[in-house]
């Protein structure tokens, strides 16, 4: 039991990738004062954290009654994870997820708790994770319960670390998570041609 909850918790935390997300949280939270940001980081925290709970419980329903399979969410989450990682390799006037660079208000379920956290390889593996035991289903739900606290660990500290580390070295890192987002992607979108294939 125990040896599963740590191999489920490092899976979905490397998935969900707070540590990567730290560069595109403050980007987005860049125009939200800064005594609001904590609230705000509690809250797309939070909602991430229930759409995945909903996804474990209800994902395969959900799937099936929109006639989708596991293949077509794991191609469309590659496309749309390479444009977001191109973004960040090559930075855009409006942000990492577009817009026409204004000043912005606060971040409202998008991009924060969804794609950032709760993007589509998570809520893949969150409904790889979905079973009929209820013993299983507990150890879940705590697993999540774990890597939402890392969450609120890591992004609520992110400005000292943006601070200790300097805007240069917060540039480049987040071009590195990019580059690693494009592979990421590029990985997911040839798993779910191949897996495509292999269904033919």
């Amino acid at each position: 039991m125990t040896q599963s909850f740590f191999q489920s918790f490092v899976i979905l935390l490397l998935v969900t990738d707070p540590f990567g997300n730290v560069p595109l949280f403050a980007s987005a939270l860049s125009h939200v004062p800064v005594e609001r940001r904590g609230m705000v980081i509690v809250r797309e925290c939070a909602i991430a954290f229930l759409l995945l709970l909903l996804f474990m419980f209800f994902g395969r329903h959900f799937l099936a009654a929109l006639q989708l399979t596991d293949i077509a969410l794991r191609i469309g989450g590659g496309v749309i994870l390479f444009l977001i990682a191109l973004r960040m390799v090559f930075p855009q006037p409006g942000g990492v997820f577009g817009g026409d660079g204004e000043v912005q208000g606060e971040p409202f379920i998008v991009p924060l708790a969804i794609p950032a956290l709760a993007g589509p390889s998570a809520l893949v593996t969150v409904l790889l994770f979905s079973s009929e035991s209820a013993p299983e289903t507990m150890l879940n739900i705590g697993v999540l319960s774990a890597v939402a606290l890392v969450w609120l660990v890591v992004l609520l500290g992110a400005a000292r670390m943006q601070r200790a580390l300097g805007p240069r070295v917060m540039t480049a890192f987040e071009r590195l998570m990019g580059l690693i987002l494009t592979a990421m992607a590029v990985e997911m979108l040839l798993a779910g041609i191949r897996a495509y294939v292999r269904s033919l």
